[in-house]
């Protein structure tokens, strides 16, 4: 990282490295890199109080493009390694850069515990329903049926919803967006960072060589009116091009699709995204089966709970405030056992 010296606002140059940028010709990567660099000046934010951390992946590439600190790590382990950067260093906002292969897989377990806990972290994972650096193996994310490399004959497992993942772990913040809308990005990571706490965000990414137009039949700018359902919190949820589309909650709790002028205005969900039980987000979450039906984006879920690195700190404090502490004394109590010498018997110690 170079220090800009400067106190005048900065730009997006000052926040991109001086690195080439290898991402194939076309991908989505691109969108999302230019949505981070351009934001972070609005946020007012400087180069030395950022770092982002990625796993393995094409969107791992991520901090070399970065003009802040950074750290390529390994295998879906990011979270973990962010999680220790936010406890030490709780001054500095911690970036998670992650895939769907490198967070939903080997890194699931890393990702479902860093967002339980509610580390203070921003975890953008780019999805584009395939492994990209691997070149075109199927992903945890890819439909049933995808046929790949790994999956000649079609894909058999049943694909994760980020989303649902997410808020099933009781995340503080999801949301979702995609790379052909730059301002919904820049909206939702905007609401991500001021959000304290674990903020997770899916961003539909299109990946042109191994998985081309996996997202066009909603992202398509002449179809996103009809397929796309922006959440906006304290509104009836209504899409379509003329808004003759809502969402309402079901008899047995599920969320459908109804047309406005059959069931009225009145009907439909009203959303509440800093509800405190997860239920209606994650109804939300499961309307569309996968990217070809109308789909929600934006905010489903954002509400304030104690952050992991406070309640660490909370303990911490605590055990300051009782002084020191006799280490010897503290092995020894409690159950403890006497070991004699050869030819003796134990004996226990309550």
């Amino acid at each position: 990282m170079t220090d800009t010296g400067t106190t005048s606002p900065l730009t997006r140059k000052d926040f991109a490295s001086d690195q080439e940028v290898r991402w194939c010709p076309g991908c989505g990567d691109y969108s999302v890199l230019a949505a981070v660099q351009l934001l972070l000046p609005e946020l007012g934010v400087r180069p030395e109080t950022q770092v982002f951390v990625s796993g393995i992946g094409c969107s791992s590439r991520f901090p070399y493009y970065m003009n802040t600190y950074g750290l390529h790590s390994i295998h879906g382990r990011a979270p973990a390694v962010a999680t220790g950067i936010a406890l030490a260093r709780p001054d500095l906002d911690v970036w998670v850069i992650t895939g769907d292969g490198d967070g939903l897989s080997i890194g699931g377990n890393h990702l479902i515990h860093a967002l339980r806990r509610n580390v203070n972290l921003v975890i953008l994972l780019f999805n584009n329903e395939i492994y990209g650096l691997t070149k075109g193996q199927y992903s945890p994310t890819s439909e049933l049926g995808k046929v790949t490399k790994s999956t000649p004959f079609g894909s058999v497992d049943h694909p994760f919803n980020p989303v649902s993942v997410a808020l099933g772990a009781e995340a503080s913040f999801v949301a979702r967006t995609h790379d052909m809308d730059r301002k919904h990005m820049m909206e939702v990571i905007r609401r991500a960072h001021r959000h304290r706490g674990a903020a997770f965000v899916e961003i539909y990414q299109n990946c042109n060589v191994f998985n081309d137009g996996a997202f066009e039949d909603i992202t398509a700018k002449d179809r996103r009116a009809d397929m796309l359902i922006e959440l906006r919190h304290g509104e009836p949820i209504r899409f379509g091009a003329e808004g003759q589309w809502g969402v309402r909650i079901g008899p047995y709790g599920e969320a459908e699709i109804v047309s406005v002028a059959e069931v009225g205005e009145d009907a439909l969900l009203v959303h509440d995204e800093h509800r405190p039980d997860p239920s209606l987000a994650f109804a939300l979450s499961r309307l569309a089966s996968g990217p070809h039906e109308p789909t929600p984006i934006g905010v489903f879920r954002d509400v304030e709970r104690l952050t992991y690195e406070e309640a660490v700190q909370a303990q911490i404090t605590a055990a300051a405030v009782r002084g020191p502490q006799d280490l010897q004394r503290l092995i020894s109590s409690g159950h403890t056992w006497e070991v004699p010498g050869p030819g003796g018997n134990g004996s226990r110690s309550d």
